[in-house]
């Protein structure tokens, strides 16, 4: 009998398998400086904004070898590689994003990180983990079971003991507001008039581009909340039961393709009814 213990296991080994081919970036820059396109087999697909790398390829073939090897009976839906579903399905999906933060992760900017998720026959996500080779640390959730986070390098040989996450803790008017923005100029524009009115509610205003980090660090309690439209399955499977593990509210988007109905990623306490973002979030209009 499969147990989510044993799904948050496989999502760590997987996590790690990703993250450690993100983390041979030192290896084409060791001052860790912008990647020139043809060192990293740089390429774009909706936008010449939105990039996709060997990195990229390379680190979903990792995690979907540790997954297909571990669970060969279980779908999985990856960004770079879509969905693929064996002959006899256990019922049981992954849905994995290698490198969230593509662009940070060119240019030399650390909030990157490989995201893995799990979600099972009855639709509940049951584990979910983020790993930030760049920051050394990794966030996980297990459903019923908190969310954690810890060190994964450092200096010495003795990383401190895993942490459990409590979410935000202090004001939102004295807080901060993290989001990100799409690659379509119309849908920036509208949300970031959006995000300009809630801001209004918040000390300050994040943006790092990476989801699943954002995600995390609403867990962490370090942001108090997260709002971005337009975000993919992929991009929030993990983080989004980090989140809700870690005790804060999560609204995830109601389909899994952005492309087809874009919607809203909400977690933490906005200060706002929800009407007051444009556009609705789908199921509110």
């Amino acid at each position: 009998m499969t147990t989510a213990e044993q799904l948050l296991g496989i999502a760590r080994e997987a996590a790690a398998a990703g993250a450690a081919v993100l983390a041979a970036r030192s290896e084409v820059s060791p001052a860790g400086l912008p990647l020139a396109a043809a060192e990293i087999g740089q390429d774009t697909k909706s936008s010449e904004a939105d990039l996709v790398t060997d990195f990229d390829r390379r680190a979903e073939e990792a995690v979907r070898t540790v997954l297909t090897t571990r669970r060969p009976r279980d779908a999985v839906t990856g960004e770079e590689y879509g969905t693929t579903s064996p002959e006899d399905p256990s019922g049981f999906r992954w849905s994995i994003d290698p490198l969230d933060g593509t662009t940070n992760f060119v240019r030399g900017i650390v909030y990157y990180a490989t995201s893995v998720a799990v979600v099972g026959p009855e639709g509940d996500w049951l584990a979910g983990v983020v790993h930030a080779p760049a920051l050394g640390r990794t966030w996980w959730a297990l459903r019923g079971g908190g969310a954690w986070t810890a060190r994964t390098q450092g200096a010495d040989e003795h990383l401190p003991e895993p942490v459990r996450l409590t979410g935000p803790s202090g004001a939102t008017g004295s807080g901060l507001l993290s989001t990100g923005f799409g690659y379509d100029p119309g849908r920036r524009r509208r949300q970031a008039e959006t995000v300009a009115e809630l801001l209004d509610g918040f000390g300050n205003l994040r943006r790092l581009g990476s989801a699943a980090i954002d995600l995390c660090l609403v867990a962490d309690g370090a942001v108090e909340a997260y709002a971005e439209y337009g975000t993919w399955e992929h991009d929030w499977a993990a983080g989004a039961l980090i989140v809700e593990e870690a005790g804060a509210a999560v609204r995830r988007p109601q389909h899994p393709n952005s492309d087809e109905r874009p919607d809203w990623l909400i977690a933490g306490d906005l200060g706002a009814p929800g009407d007051r973002l444009d556009p609705a979030p789908l199921g509110r209009r």
